[in-house]
């Protein structure tokens, strides 16, 4: 059994369930229970496609028990949707709404897109904290077990289940009579890609593959922007650590390591949502990306460009860490002392504040205060690689004050 494809063909599957009349919890129930049968029963076949709906027609073929499954997405629909029944049948509770889904009439031709882009706007819902929704997104939308999502995150299993389970619950009693956010759906996927790349799950190509999925389903320039956005970024992964798994800065990375074929559908995918004149924050951030990736050494970075993007960006979001990001390219546009008087109008206690202001004091020629700064920012590091990071910078000033 091809387990890609029934991962891709979980949102779509649950959507249906959801349109139907069933809540969110009973249904992302019925389907896990579909695809443990799927497995159970389905043996390896020729790959089907994911992209027919289950009244649309065959979507390829796999093999089960009972002869080849033409549709396998129709069929999961009608596996977990008998689940579904069958599990209102036998909660006496729930009988009056058992009546009502059985009123209801046969379901017609089914829209895959919205059913996917509805399944995403539940997920990311504003009534769900970030952690929960980035948990059920990548439950429901992702097809992740609880287990690979608990190790993705670090955390035991059991509390990831826990978080899960209050997410579903949470979104089953959601009245979904009017148009999602799609702001908030990106600002999900964003967090989902800035997790990195921890246990089992690559977080990142995860965050990429949904991000591709939505794209997809929606024609939405903010979310070809973040999609630019992540490959843009994504680019760079091989370059970033050193063989001993040491951060690379931008300035010293080796770009021949840089995937130039990923850059390029970035940077493609990027101009054609320029195009439509409708600016948001992520396009900005990838034409940011797009600038750096663009340039062959550290040297021929565009550094005016890159802080008129800013004011762009920072227009758009009026956000502190946005001015922090635009006091290095002020500094490098037009020196550290300029860089430095931006970062001066900003609260010293803005995450990374002191890194910023190390650097900009180190390119100035203050040694000894660039050092005290990384010390303190090490101190004050979000996680180990960074602050092991911070302490080599400070480490390195202090050797060129002693000599």
């Amino acid at each position: 059994m091809d387990a890609a494809l029934l991962r891709s063909l979980v949102p779509g599957v649950l959507g249906v369930l959801v349109r139907r009349g069933a809540d969110f919890a009973a249904a992302e129930d019925a389907v896990q229970e579909a695809l443990i049968e799927a497995l159970r029963t389905w043996a390896p076949g020729p790959r089907a496609t994911a992209s027919a709906g289950p009244d649309e027609g065959p979507a390829g073929e796999a093999t089960g028990a009972g002869g080849p499954v033409r549709d396998p997405k129709g069929w999961l629909v009608a596996v977990a949707w008998r689940r579904f029944i069958d599990a209102t049948r036998a909660d006496a509770a729930r009988r009056r709404r058992e009546d009502l889904i059985e009123q209801q009439p046969a379901p017609g031709p089914v829209s895959a897109a919205d059913d996917t882009l509805r399944l995403y706007f539940l997920c990311a819902h504003p009534s769900l904290t970030p952690s929960s929704a980035i948990a059920l997104t990548l439950r429901a939308v992702g097809g992740l077990t609880t287990r690979q999502i608990a190790q993705a995150y670090l955390v035991p299993e059991a509390t990831m289940a826990q978080r899960i389970s209050r997410a579903k619950r949470t979104v089953s009693v959601v009245r979904f009579d009017r148009p999602g956010e799609v702001g908030t759906v990106l600002r999900v996927l964003y967090l989902i890609f800035n997790e990195g790349y921890s246990g089992d799950v690559d977080l990142v190509a995860e965050a990429i593959r949904l991000t591709r999925q939505l794209a997809s389903t929606i024609d939405h320039p903010e979310v070809a922007g973040l999609l630019a956005l992540m490959l843009l970024h994504h680019a760079r992964r091989a370059a970033r650590t050193a063989p001993d798994g040491s951060l690379v800065p931008l300035a010293e990375q080796d770009r021949g390591r840089w995937d130039t074929t990923v850059i390029a559908e970035g940077v493609a995918i990027l101009q054609a949502a320029l195009a439509r004149d409708r600016l948001g924050e992520f396009q900005a951030q990838a034409a940011i990306a797009a600038l750096h990736a663009d340039a062959r050494t550290a040297d021929e970075t565009d550094w005016v460009q890159i802080v008129e993007w800013y004011d762009e960006l920072e227009r758009l979001t009026d956000s502190p860490v946005v001015r922090l990001n635009r006091a290095v390219a002020v500094g490098e546009a037009d020196g550290a002392r300029a860089g430095l008087a931006a970062l001066a109008a900003l609260e010293d206690t803005l995450p990374r504040y002191r890194a910023v202001a190390a650097y900009l004091h180190e390119r100035d020629g203050d040694l000894v205060t660039a050092r005290r700064l990384y010390v303190e920012a090490a101190h004050q590091a979000p996680n180990l690689a960074e602050r092991d990071h911070l302490t080599r910078q400070a480490a390195r000033l202090g050797a060129r004050l002693r000599s």
